[in-house]
Parts: structure tokens; sequence; C-alpha cells
């Protein structure tokens, strides 16, 4: 697996925590967001097995203090929470087209296809279950 692969993967589990956050800070109601919790969780154990598995374990702790980091910085300002919520589209665009330039540019589908159908697999599942 690729680090830009990974990379990717964290930014996909960034924008849930966003999610999360906005849905805390205005107060919606627990039944409204509760999957957030649980699909953040799967991904986090599913980014540390990556992580382990590629030998880049170190990393892991890089993402967390982003992560931590992040959570925070969020509900400092009422605009910074609703900038980052009105961004998650972009990033998550901005992402396939990330991965779809490195697709080009190895002209190699092979193991990012794998991962990417992975993911993908793995997320509707988790959402079919949390639903």
């Amino acid at each position: 697996v690729s680090l830009g692969a990974v990379t990717l993967f964290c930014i996909s589990v960034f924008s849930f925590l966003v999610f999360l956050r906005y849905q805390i800070y205005y107060g919606y109601p627990l039944q409204t967001y509760l999957e957030y919790p649980i699909i953040i969780a799967q991904d986090v154990i599913l980014l540390l097995c990556i992580l382990h598995f590629n030998g880049k374990t170190e990393r892991a702790l890089f993402f967390a203090v982003i992560y931590w980091g992040g959570w925070y910085m969020l509900a400092l300002q009422r605009w910074i929470i609703d900038l980052a919520m009105n961004l998650c589209t972009f990033i998550s665009a901005a992402s396939k087209l990330a991965q779809l330039q490195h697709l080009w540019q190895t002209k190699d589908s092979g193991q990012v296809s794998a991962l990417t159908w992975s993911m993908s697999a793995y997320t509707c599942a988790s959402k079919l279950q949390t639903t």
C-alpha cells in the first residue's frame, strides 16, 4: 500500500471527524450522528492494521496527533467548524482527484484499485451495519 493511499484514507477519516464534531457542536440529537463514532472506530482500526502490516506503525502517532489537534481546533470558533463542514465535499473530491492522478502517473491500477475497492466495500458494509 502506497503512502498516498494511506494519506487519502486518513483524509476520509478526518472528514468523518468533521461531521461528528459539527453534529456535537450544534447539539443535534445523538440518533442523527450515532453511526459516525462507530465508522471512525472501524476506520481507525483498519488504518492501524494497514500501517502495522506495512511496517509504518510509528506513523500512527503522527495521525493520532493530527486528529486530536483537529478535533479541538474545529470548535475554537464557530466559523472554523462551519468552514470545515463546507469544505468536506471539496476535500472528498480532491482526494479522489489525487487518487486518479496517482493512477495516471503510475499507469498501474493494480494495488491502488484493490485498496480502493476494499475501502469502498468496507465503508458500504459498515454503513449497512450501522444503519
